[in-house]
């Protein structure tokens, strides 16, 4: 058996860690360093400070060295994966020269194609002009262009967090295709950086020589320099393997490697991704993402504040379990659950429409609780969110099977709110399919391992390395006197909120302001 350890980087928004596996795919030690996800000197910003991602990966670093000298010691590679859509403006040295536009910003800046002439009239005659203009408007390289220009000026390059980071790690500009996520001028048919005379060169007009070189999934990006390895305590040499974005990554981590497979991330943002060898748009326009298997794609469905709002609802409602967990030095998730435990499905008719932030399919949404009365708790409101995550998963996950035309047959689940098996039970019971709990929660840091043990040679192929690393711990199955009643509460009721409440979405945005057009 091969003692040789995997360093997996994973460079989350509101905390890094750095994970050490085996050849087994077992989580051997860790280390994660905390941090605010943003900082913001206007409303809707939302910006970091570079160096604080690099000075949390040293700092992780340090420690597993510290606590496990050995497994530290035995590093035979590295492989990073990030958050999606946040970019980096660095000069020739690597140097950054703004602060990180985080992927939660809102900021928008005006239109750069598509605004006067035959070309306008074309895109109005066709119903495309807003669309394409808000695509644009989001665009962060276009916002610095036209508000930083001389910020863009002394752009070197034009990274996202994984390929900053890769660069303080071996000296190249370098990141994976797989990571190549956001407002960037990036061929997602193809998997390469788009020519001139495509489209999202035209929305997105970043020079092609401030753009990293792209290597694939499994494939070295260059190794361990000398400073970093001074700093970081690993071997000058060692290999740094490409990988892929954080969801790409967890993706492959649940071991999902056909389209038969879902994986459902419960993170800030949540997702229901599938992985697919032909190149589907789930709407017109929106790209399915690069998968870290190469060639392949990740269709997918996002729910922008997912189980962030584990996070609002303890904020808001919660300071009681919150104190009692501290006290008990305890989760506060733990008395969470048995908000879960003393209520039934349903929440004795109380349904939540969980677009807190509005999302891609629905710009105009709006949070919403439907069937408030006396009988009413804390707990129900709770349960209502969770399977209102849940109903909004089910509804990414019937567009994904839609456009794939293949019947989804089990999913497995990752990420933070995964922990709870009551919240597992439930999305098992909505989706009315087995859903799977590997035996780390560290899913997305597992899929960047598995590419550095395929990209060390240790297996002849992604699914052999899938096959030897991910272990089911758990599997919860749906309970069908549990999945009627999700069924017809999503059929009869879920499934029309949106349309029903979206004119009403519209006023309230005239009336008050709020959100910002």
């Amino acid at each position: 058996m091969n003692k040789k350890t995997i360093l997996a980087i994973d460079c989350g928004t509101q905390s890094l860690r750095a994970i050490l596996f085996s050849q087994k795919g077992e989580v051997l030690s860790r280390a994660q360093i905390a941090y605010e996800p943003y900082y913001s000197e206007h409303s809707g910003w939302a910006e970091q400070d570079p160096e604080l991602y690099w000075n949390s990966l040293v700092s992780a670093c340090q420690k597993l060295k510290q606590s496990t000298p050995e497994l530290f010691g035995a590093v035979a590679g590295v492989g990073v994966t990030s958050q999606r859509a946040s970019m980096v403006n660095v000069d020739k040295n690597g140097v950054p020269l703004r602060p990180v536009i985080v992927w939660i910003d809102k900021r928008s800046c005006k239109p750069v194609w598509g605004q006067k002439g035959v070309l306008k009239t074309g895109l109005n005659i066709l119903g495309l002009k807003k669309k394409v203009d808000d695509i644009q408007t989001q665009g962060k390289c276009n916002w610095i262009m036209q508000n930083q220009p001389e910020i863009w000026e002394k752009t070197f390059k034009y990274l996202q967090i994984s390929g900053f980071l890769s660069y303080r790690l071996t000296g190249n500009f370098s990141d994976s295709v797989a990571s190549q996520i956001g407002h960037l001028p990036f061929d997602y048919k193809k998997q390469i950086w788009a020519n001139k005379y495509q489209l999202s060169r035209k929305l997105f007009p970043v020079e092609m020589e401030k753009l990293p070189t792209l290597v694939k999934p499994g494939e070295i990006l260059g190794r361990i320099r000398n400073e970093a390895a001074q700093q970081l305590g690993i071997k000058k040499g060692t290999s740094v393997i490409s990988c892929g974005s954080d969801k790409g990554c967890e993706t492959l981590g649940a071991g999902v490697v056909n389209s038969k497979m879902a994986s459902l991330s419960f993170g800030t943002t949540a997702t229901v991704q599938t992985i697919s060898e032909k190149y589907i748009e789930l709407m017109k326009y929106l790209p399915p993402y690069p998968a870290p298997v190469p060639g392949f794609y990740n269709p997918e469905v996002e729910i922008f504040r997912g189980y962030w709002m584990i996070t609002w609802f303890k904020k808001e409602f919660a300071h009681k379990e919150v104190a009692l967990a501290q006290k008990k030095g305890i989760p506060p998730e733990e008395l969470l659950n048995q908000c879960l435990q003393r209520t039934a499905p349903g929440a004795m008719g109380l349904i939540v429409q969980p677009y807190w932030g509005a999302g891609l399919d629905y710009p105009d949404a709006k949070g919403a609780m439907i069937g408030f009365g006396d009988v009413h708790t804390k707990d129900h409101v709770y349960r209502a969110v969770i399977e209102g995550l849940g109903f909004a998963l089910f509804e990414g996950l019937e567009k994904i099977q839609g456009k794939t035309g293949k019947k989804i047959q089990k999913a497995a689940v990752s990420g933070g709110a995964s922990q709870s098996d009551e919240i597992c039970r439930i999305t098992a019971d909505i989706f009315n399919l087995p859903v799977e709990k590997g035996q780390t929660h560290e899913t997305s840091g597992l899929g960047a391992a598995i590419l550095v043990a395929k990209g060390l040679g240790w297996f002849s192929s992604l699914d052999e390395a899938v096959d030897n690393m991910v272990h089911v711990k758990k599997t919860f199955e749906p309970r069908k006197e549990h999945v009627q009643i999700y069924r017809a509460l999503y059929s009869r009721v879920y499934s029309k909120m949106y349309k029903a409440l979206e004119p009403f979405y519209s006023h309230i945005r005239d009336i008050t302001g709020y959100p910002k057009k």
